[in-house]
């Protein structure tokens, strides 16, 4: 009856597993217990219809009911292996058949095969009775044909291997009965008690198996006198339900039985007959009382009924039997299960949604709603839980990854039953999200300026660009590189370098302000990924500037091969400008900005320099004492840091024939005192000039001759000494302050109508723009010049000696009343493209 009810278990969950998925094909495969781990079950490649490739590749597994795994699939070549030795008695029990069941699950797409495995029993047990001896009190006036039923023995094989029959060693009273269901005594020859007062029979039970194997027990009957009524219970079958996990010592039934005898015959002792030991270990028994009680512990997931037999013996050894079926009900005391079946981790962040993350499968021990479990997970993590078949659970995700926002993911499963009350099971799984190269590199500023001095050493660090990665190992690796590009008609690569790893930027060669103030260099970053990422930023780098150019003297010329002398008649008084002195220097700002001083000169307290204009004046009037020729050293000195100087010499000439009209012409503040002076030496000029005709033009043609001359050889001086060209244009083209900027010609020309020999206008003759023209020179007082020099007097010395000579012949012979012709001064100061200054 036990066995048929677990038939009809086994059934009924077989026929529920395959209704409650989509395809539910079962596989019955048989093997004998006993036999040792690794020994071959089945190979379900033919069952299954695939490959061993395919087999891998859909990731097949085996899935086994209940927490031991006894079998072990090898994908690589399909066969089903033991894993340990299996013992059917012990697995089984007394349940026939014993079928362990198994899935076989595939991914992709999820499929579940149900695989059943058939234990079967090999004859590994001999039968065993229940005790070693039986003892019967058996009264002589029991009649014939009386039977006395014997406990069975005990076979834990089952089919041809359990127990078949029974022999009884050779007596004279009693025999075996034929009764297959139960194993009796009959008495076939009437006892005496005075004749035999005990018997011992020895009864064997045979088992079916190949070899045969035997079980004996010892009868022992003891003749008593008479005890004539056997106990007799009120039911023969008592029923009873049972919650599961009781208290020790619960009461869960009372067996009774009476006995129509007297004395010790008819006092009833109530025992187990024939039980298993897992139910003398779960139940206990009063013999007084036939009270049924608990004893151990009573679990419906491992035992889902009892059957024991109670006999109730009286004092004179008769028997009688019952039986009471415990049916074990359920309670909520399991916890749903929840298994991992397979899980992907790390998990690309570009994963597509409804990517199968993980697969579970969740269980429960207990029955009905007890059994029914539900499975959810967090609603703000980007995954969610899908049904699938056979209470198994397909984890995906619903949302978009992203590595950098959460790197990992720790999902926490909820299964929860339907029990009272609910009992719930927590599964955390941690999800690796692993990196794509999704994130370019991301420079710190939007652009980079830098400075650096010139003149710097090659190889000296400017500065340091830095992208940052989003990414995470090879996609966040940096290199870095310049991007081609030119400075002054050269490859920026032949100015500076970077360092790929560091983004750190180097000076390949010294740098000059001069010929470069600033550049720009773009760089760019690119990541290690596949495909790779990239982007640039621009850097800005300033050239600093640095004192590294002493002055230059534009005039007077410094090239010593044709000296300048400056003329300065003896009359002239204090503040009478003898010349200026021209500079400039290539460097920037403050240094450029020069000031000039007197370093030496012959005479100390003679001259000064204006320390901003280099404008060189008398700081006393001259007199005769003053030696014929005076030399200066004239310092020119930047404003760097440290400051670089120069210096000039400058070599003056005191001429005793410009004395005195330069303070006369100042005082006579009126044009009636000129006209005077003129009716005065017209006399003188008459009387003279018969004298003095043929002395005046020998001397003039003289002095024209001397002066052509000197003109041709300091032009030659100047072509073959002087920098010429567009270098020089650089140094001389933009400055700083007391520089000249542009270029003019001057000429200053002498009235020769005029006795007084005045300076009537100073005037550009051949203006040279220079190529910024922000710096054209404003201050054009070259040696004698500024609006002043208009009422200076500084040659008049030369023409009064020959006031009585001159007349209107000498002025026309001269070039006219517009310009002294041979004796006009023409201060050239050509300062832009050839920069040389002259005077003629």
């Amino acid at each position: 009856m036990q066995n048929s009810h677990l038939n009809r278990q086994v059934w009924a969950f077989s026929l529920y597993f395959c209704l409650g998925i989509v395809v539910c094909e079962s596989f019955h495969y048989s093997v004998p217990e006993e036999k040792k781990s690794g020994s071959l079950v089945a190979n379900v490649l033919k069952d299954l219809k695939l490959d061993v490739k395919e087999l891998v590749n859909r990731r097949a597994r085996l899935v086994s009911e209940g927490t031991k795994q006894y079998f072990q699939l090898d994908p690589q070549s399909g066969n089903v292996l033991l894993k340990d030795s299996i013992d059917r008695e012990v697995l089984c029990g007394q349940k026939d058949p014993c079928v362990l069941l198994s899935e076989i699950v595939l991914e992709n797409p999820l499929q579940v095969h149900r695989m059943e495995v058939e234990i079967e029993d090999v004859n590994d047990n001999s039968p065993q009775f229940f005790k070693k001896e039986f003892i019967f009190e058996i009264p002589e006036q029991t009649p014939l044909s009386t039977r006395f039923p014997l406990e069975k023995a005990q076979d834990w094989d089952k089919g041809e291997n359990a127990v078949q029959n029974y022999t009884l060693s050779p007596n004279d009273h009693f025999r075996l009965g034929d009764g297959s269901k139960n194993v009796e005594l009959v008495l076939e020859k009437q006892l005496d008690h005075e004749e035999n007062a005990r018997l011992i029979l020895i009864l064997s039970a045979v088992d079916g198996g190949t070899p045969k194997r035997t079980g004996t027990t010892n009868i022992i009957i003891d003749v008593l006198d008479n005890n004539d009524n056997v106990p007799q219970f009120g039911h023969s079958v008592y029923k009873v339900k049972l919650m599961e996990n009781p208290q020790q010592n619960t009461l869960v039934t009372k067996v009774k039985a009476t006995d129509r005898d007297l004395g010790s015959n008819g006092c009833i002792t109530y025992s187990f007959s024939q039980v298993p030991e897992h139910v003398s270990k779960a139940f206990n028994l009063n013999k007084h009382t036939g009270e049924l009680t608990v004893a151990g512990t009573i679990d419906y997931e491992k035992e889902i009924s009892y059957e024991i037999n109670v006999k109730a013996t009286d004092g004179g050894g008769l028997s009688d039997y019952c039986k009471v079926i415990v049916e074990v009900e359920d309670r909520n005391d399991n916890a749903p299960d929840v298994t991992l079946t397979s899980l992907t981790s790390p998990l690309p962040e570009d994963s597509p949604l409804d990517t199968v993350v993980a697969l579970l499968r969740v269980t429960d021990r207990d029955s009905g709603d007890n059994g029914r479990t539900s499975c959810t997970t967090e609603a703000t993590l980007p995954f969610v839980l899908k049904v699938s078949v056979n209470n198994y659970y397909q984890l995906v995700t619903q949302q978009f990854l992203d590595r950098e926002k959460a790197s990992e993911y720790n999902i926490t499963i909820t299964a929860t039953d339907r029990g009272s009350p609910r009992l719930i099971s927590i599964r955390i799984i941690n999800v690796q999200i692993s990196d794509i190269n999704d994130n370019a590199p991301a420079f710190e500023k939007s652009t980079y300026q830098m400075q650096i001095r010139e003149n710097n050493i090659p190889g000296l660090l400017i500065g340091l660009v830095h992208a940052d990665d989003e990414d995470t190992e090879q996609n966040a690796k940096v290199t870095y590189s310049l991007l081609p590009g030119k400075v002054s008609d050269q490859p920026v690569s032949s100015y500076v370098s970077i360092n790929s790893e560091t983004g750190n930027l180097y000076a390949i060669r010294s740098l000059d302000y001069e010929q470069v103030k600033d550049f720009q260099v773009t760089v760019r970053a690119v990541d290690s990924g596949s495909p790779p990422l990239s982007s640039e930023v621009m850097v800005l780098l300033v050239v600093m500037d640095e004192n590294d150019n002493a002055p230059f003297i534009l005039y007077p010329l410094q090239n010593g091969t044709s000296p300048s002398n400056d003329l300065v008649p003896r009359g002239a008084e204090a503040g009478y400008l003898v010349t200026k002195v021209v500079a400039v220097d290539r460097d920037y700002g403050q240094n450029s900005w020069l000031s000039y001083e007197l370093l030496k000169a012959t005479e100390p307290g003679l001259f000064s320099v204006g320390a901003q204009n280099g404008e060189v004046k008398t700081m006393r009037p001259i007199n005769k004492r003053d030696s014929f020729k005076q030399k200066l050293i004239i310092g020119v000195r930047d404003n760097g840091h440290p400051s670089q100087s120069t210096s000039a010499t400058l070599s003056i000439l005191l001429v005793d024939g410009f004395s005195d009209p330069y303070m006369k012409i100042v005082d006579t503040p009126k044009e009636e005192v000129v006209e005077e002076e003129d009716r005065n030496l017209t006399l003188y000029l008459v009387i003279c000039l018969a004298v003095i005709s043929f002395i005046f033009l020998v001397s003039v043609l003289v002095f024209i001759a001397i002066k052509i001359q000197k003109r041709r050889k300091f032009i030659e001086s100047s072509t073959l000494n002087f920098p010429v060209g567009s270098n020089f244009q650089e140094n001389c083209g933009i400055g700083g302050a007391g520089t000249l900027a542009q270029a003019y010609n001057y000429e200053v020309c002498l009235a020769g109508g005029s006795l007084n020999s005045e300076f009537r206008f100073l005037r550009p003759l051949f203006p040279v723009f220079s190529a910024d023209p922000s710096h054209l020179l404003r201050d054009s007082r070259i040696s004698a010049g500024s609006e002043d020099l208009s009422s200076h007097q500084a040659e008049s010395q030369l023409i009064s000696q020959a006031r009585g000579a001159v007349s209107e012949d000498s002025a026309a012979r001269s070039g006219g009343p517009g310009c002294a012709g041979n004796q006009a001064i023409t201060a050239n100061a050509n300062i832009g493209q050839n920069d040389w200054l002259s005077y003629q």
